[in-house]
């Protein structure tokens, strides 16, 4: 076999590879045994499951991670050096490779990181990569959110610090304290009760602090990060719907386009024929 054969060989058993992989049944396959690992590895946190399934459950998790490993290897011989193009890709890399760091006891820790494995739900759920695009997406303006809510946070606890910091050390006494209170305030966790009726105790117009920081954080700017995700999702709808749209544009030209070509053809031949008719009509009269 010369170098052009074996080159041409390569290639055709690479592109096989590459369709096999995007196959339904090898990513329903995949998936299936990510959802499994994830049921595994959630057992193997039970100390009496442990007890007595321990040694099957480390089976079975190290063919788990064989066959993420092969699958990965697959991937880069099917794409080459553009696997590293995709970050779904990447991200699959990163979490199969935290598998792979040793597991000895001065490194237990990292024993917990096997559990990230699930998260390659992410990676091949196509709508699990939507969502988390749209999210991605949104990261700008949430940004700007951020920033806004952070000056809120800032300008409250100073205030606070000030009011109520001498008579409440232990929740306003510092900086650091007012701002972990204010939120433990912005989540609802125990605020009244626990925080803002004490307070209200000592100082009885403490809810004219409290409620408009509460207004504001809690409701106002939630809805805007909820607000943000729904318009950053709707767009990438529209924007798909778009490309759909104009895939069918394409196509309809170029079948239109063909469908023109054989009707110019089809008038050619018929005026091809009407020229042999009058042709053979003038032979008869002559």
């Amino acid at each position: 076999m010369d170098q052009n054969s074996k080159l041409q060989h390569d290639s055709t058993f690479r592109t096989k590879v590459r369709v096999t992989l995007e196959t339904g049944l090898v990513r329903n396959g995949i998936l299936a045994i990510i959802i499994f690992n994830a049921v595994t590895l959630g057992l193997s946190t039970s100390d009496k499951i442990s007890a007595q399934f321990g040694g099957l459950l480390g089976v079975i998790d190290t063919i788990v991670l064989t066959i993420f490993v092969l699958e990965l290897l697959a991937k880069f011989y099917a794409y080459g050096f553009s696997f590293f193009r995709s970050s779904w890709n990447i991200f699959d890399l990163f979490v199969v490779s935290v598998g792979l760091l040793p597991q000895t006891d001065s490194l237990s820790a990292l024993r917990g990181l096997r559990v990230i494995r699930a998260m390659r739900l992410l990676s091949v759920v196509p709508q699990m990569r939507a969502v988390v695009q749209a999210l991605l997406d949104a990261l700008p303006g949430m940004g700007a959110v951020i920033i806004m809510l952070s000056i809120v946070y800032y300008v409250f606890a100073v205030m606070a610090t000030i009011m109520y910091g001498d008579a409440f050390e232990v929740w306003f006494g510092t900086l650091g304290r007012s701002l972990y209170s204010l939120f433990q305030i912005m989540t609802l966790e125990s605020w009244s009760m626990g925080i803002v009726r004490p307070v209200m105790n000592a100082f009885p117009y403490a809810w004219a602090f409290f409620v408009p920081f509460i207004v504001v954080t809690a409701f106002s700017v939630l809805n805007l990060f909820i607000g943000l995700l729904v318009n950053t999702m709707q767009s990438a709808v529209e924007q798909d719907t778009e490309a759909e749209f104009e895939k069918l544009q394409i196509l309809v030209r170029s079948e239109t386009d063909l469908v023109d070509a054989h009707v110019l053809e089809l008038r050619e031949e018929v005026r091809a024929l009407r020229d042999e008719l009058r042709k053979a009509r003038g032979a008869k009269h002559e």
